[in-house]
């Protein structure tokens, strides 16, 4: 009866092994992975980091004068005036849709609003 109970003891105890030295591999495989994927953030971060300098200097304003100056012939742009700009007065609203039911609307809009 003691040599069964050794033997199952020492097939618990491989098998236990077996599943910790499992455990152990996939946890550097997982760790491997994660500094992988960081160093990949980091590189996408640098690579961000300059195409945003560059969109920066392509969009300087003088830059921008300049490349409107050379293709005016093609273009036709010119600064903009304060003359060019609308007043919110003069922006249609569209009414809102009212449904007959026999409501007296000045009630919602007043006399002067009335649709």
């Amino acid at each position: 009866m003691r040599s069964l109970l050794y033997v199952a003891t020492a097939l618990c105890v491989m098998g236990l092994a077996f599943w910790v030295y499992h455990e152990n591999y996939e946890t550097k495989h997982a760790l491997d992975e994660t500094q992988e994927l960081q160093r990949e953030i980091g590189k996408m971060r640098t690579k961000l980091a300059v195409l945003r300098a560059e969109w920066a200097y392509l969009n300087r304003p003088e830059r921008l004068r300049e490349l409107a100056d050379i293709n005016f012939d093609r273009l036709g742009l010119l600064p903009l005036r304060p003359d060019q700009f609308g007043l919110v007065d003069q922006v249609a609203y569209p009414q809102p849709d009212v449904v007959e039911a026999g409501l007296d609307l000045s009630e919602f809009y007043g006399e002067e609003q009335m649709p």
